[in-house]
């Protein structure tokens, strides 16, 4: 039997509440939205739901590991339910179209820094940049 979005709610010791499976349906099919972006969905089922309830879920999700935070420089932070991996992100500076980028297959020499200063790694942040091939076809 699938996990439903309820199931994984408990499962991380969150409530089940109307905005919060709304939140996760908005991001259900589509990666890298905005705070704006997922309020403007979520508002298709709840029309009522307030700017800061949106917020107030998108960081109790981030903070329980349902979802990813991602905030490239200069861009606002956007939201993606792949979770649990060490991927990785290419930014368009261009148009800021933003996509995943798998880490190195095999070895992850991205978790091996030449120098931890004493800290456990756990996770690497790599984001890419360049123009995307829409920008690059206009310029």
């Amino acid at each position: 039997m699938p996990v439903t979005d309820t199931d994984l709610l408990r499962e991380h010791g969150l409530r089940v509440t109307a905005p919060r499976l709304a939140v996760l349906d908005a991001l259900g099919g589509r990666a890298h939205l905005d705070a704006d972006a997922v309020l403007r969905e979520v508002r298709t089922t709840l029309p009522n739901v307030s700017v800061q309830a949106v917020y107030d879920v998108l960081h109790a999700l981030a903070d329980a590991g349902l979802l990813r935070r991602i905030e490239p420089a200069g861009h606002p932070a956007r939201y993606e339910r792949r979770t649990g991996d060490n991927h990785h992100h290419v930014v368009c500076r261009g148009c800021g179209a933003l996509d995943d980028v798998d880490c190195a297959v095999g070895h992850a020499p991205c978790l091996t820094p030449s120098s931890t200063s004493g800290f456990a790694v756990e996770s690497a942040e790599v984001t890419f940049w360049g123009l995307c091939p829409t920008c690059r076809s206009a310029a």
